[in-house]
């Protein structure tokens, strides 16, 4: 009598192959639906880091020109010179983008009439939409 108390007890603490299934069942749906979400917030939020980094390195490149008392950038300027030197305005970490390119510098600008510090985004390449699309610092036509 007491071994066949002990299986029903253990039993009941079991759960069935019907719950397991419907467990996973439900968690799998959850994560279709959450999942894709999650991805596009994390995308959206590279986009607005990789903006607000590009309009601070344009800031520093400005505050170089000003240091130097040069009103334009020689054509072949790049951005890693604002990493060198005693007089370093930035890390070299700081001109690499969220999805790990270097920012770039366009002189003369197409967006801004002297340079464009820009990002190429998710893709590294030229255009694209959403994630891969191009931020520019100082581009009000985008987000």
């Amino acid at each position: 009598m007491k071994h066949r108390h002990r299986i029903a007890r253990s039993a009941r603490r079991a759960f069935s192959l019907v719950e397991l299934i419907v467990a996973v069942t439900i968690m799998a749906i959850l994560a279709a639906l959450v999942v894709p979400r999650v991805t596009q917030w994390i995308g959206f939020t590279k986009a607005k880091t990789a903006r607000a980094d590009a309009e601070t390195i344009a800031n520093q490149v400005r505050m170089h020109m000003t240091a130097k008392g040069i009103s334009t950038l020689p054509p072949d300027f790049e951005l890693i010179e604002l990493t060198e030197g005693d007089t370093a305005l930035l890390n070299a970490n700081q001109i690499v983008d969220p999805w790990g390119n270097q920012y770039q510098i366009r002189i003369p600008g197409e967006v801004n009439l002297d340079f464009d510090v820009f990002s190429y985004g998710a893709d590294g390449q030229a255009g694209g939409e959403g994630e891969n699309a191009d931020v520019v610092a100082g581009d009000k036509r985008t987000g």
